[in-house]
């Protein structure tokens, strides 16, 4: 048997995946948390095979999550499943630990086929995303963007895009202030920006 976590911030996603393996006969969920600190609260008691989590975390991003969850649990997988774009974040997420990464607009059918191949040691991406990385193809203008920045980068980026400040982020991301500092200097950079406001627009035009 498969046992499953669901970190989510919407209580409908978090019941809805508990409903929907309800008579799975391989795989069970274990539980459910809305924040990335319960995460580590709920497996100090409660033993899983695979993580499915979302990156928008309240307390916790899913990202920084994931770095936490390789050190402390490495032998647990996660699964991204979150309505941000693929060709955006499965990358950054996959070399930040992650097993796989699925879009919420998929069908039942392929979520299971993810939690099965990443439960037997594989990575899930989209045959789209696979076909294309594999290609070497351009994705998109703003995919290609995204693929100058660091892992970290993005989660700077995508702390920045939420409203967080500056000390707020390098407290979740254990970094002093001037490292944030620095991180914005370099995403302004790369995203040919020159201001805060025009950094945020592009965050969120990276996301459309």
């Amino acid at each position: 048997m498969i046992k499953l976590l669901v970190a989510d911030h919407h209580p409908i996603i978090r019941k809805g995946l508990e409903l929907l393996f309800l008579t799975s006969p391989n795989v069970q969920v274990e539980g459910g948390v809305d924040d990335g600190e319960s995460i580590f609260d709920f497996l100090k008691s409660n033993p899983v095979d695979i993580i499915i989590s979302e990156i928008d975390l309240p307390k916790l991003n899913g990202i920084t999550a994931l770095r936490r969850l390789k050190k402390e649990f490495p032998e647990i997988k996660v699964l991204i499943f979150s309505t941000h774009p693929e060709e955006v974040y499965a990358m950054s997420a996959i070399k930040a630990g992650a097993s796989g990464y699925i879009s919420k607009t998929a069908n039942v059918i392929t979520l299971k086929e993810a939690i099965m191949k990443i439960n037997q040691g594989g990575i899930y991406l989209s045959n789209d995303l696979t076909h294309r990385l594999a290609f070497g193809e351009r994705i998109t203008r703003t995919g290609s963007l995204y693929k100058k920045l660091s892992t970290r980068e993005v989660e700077v980026l995508k702390l920045l895009s939420i409203g967080k400040k500056n000390k707020d982020i390098a407290s979740e991301l254990d970094i002093n202030e001037k490292t944030v500092s620095t991180y914005k200097a370099r995403l302004m950079k790369k995203l040919h920006v020159s201001n805060l406001v025009d950094l945020l627009n592009q965050a969120k035009l990276l996301e459309s």
